[in-house]
């Protein structure tokens, strides 16, 4: 039997939401060990003076508990 966390991030990038997401993901995997999956809870635009300057994900990871 295996048991499972989730926890939430938040990144931003000035590209694109592909982008963010993959930030979110390479910083998940540097710091926990066995993340399986992860859900984009959440996607937003950051707009100043009426341009997009950032694409913004909430994400949902999911890694394996050791022990």
């Amino acid at each position: 039997m295996s048991v499972a966390r989730v926890t939430e991030l938040s990144a931003t990038s000035e590209t694109s939401f592909e982008d963010a997401i993959q930030q979110a993901i390479t910083r998940a995997t540097q710091t926990l060990r066995g993340v399986e999956g992860a859900w984009v809870k959440d996607m937003n635009i950051l707009i100043q003076d009426g341009n997009i300057t950032g694409y913004k994900v909430n994400l949902a990871v999911t890694f394996v508990l050791e022990g």
